[in-house]
């Protein structure tokens, strides 16, 4: 399992993730009262966060794209 994240793909994951996390859990938009877009948001949010971390995205593999640097 090779890294095909890179830098400021890494960057721009983990700062929208934990954005919808914490939309999800402190926002108060009429949507979240439906529990699951809460819940899927959370989710999408939770695995934007483990591609950046990881540096790998099953995705990307799957089509080919490679954005780091080599």
């Amino acid at each position: 399992m090779s890294a095909n994240v890179g830098k400021i793909d890494r960057v721009l994951r983990t700062l929208l993730g934990l954005a919808l996390v914490v939309w999800a859990f402190v926002g108060q938009a009429p949507m979240w009262d439906n529990a699951i877009l809460m819940w899927g948001a959370v989710i999408v949010g939770g695995v934007l966060i483990a591609t950046a971390s990881m540096k790998f995205c099953p995705m990307y593999r799957i089509l080919g794209v490679n954005t780091c640097q080599r």
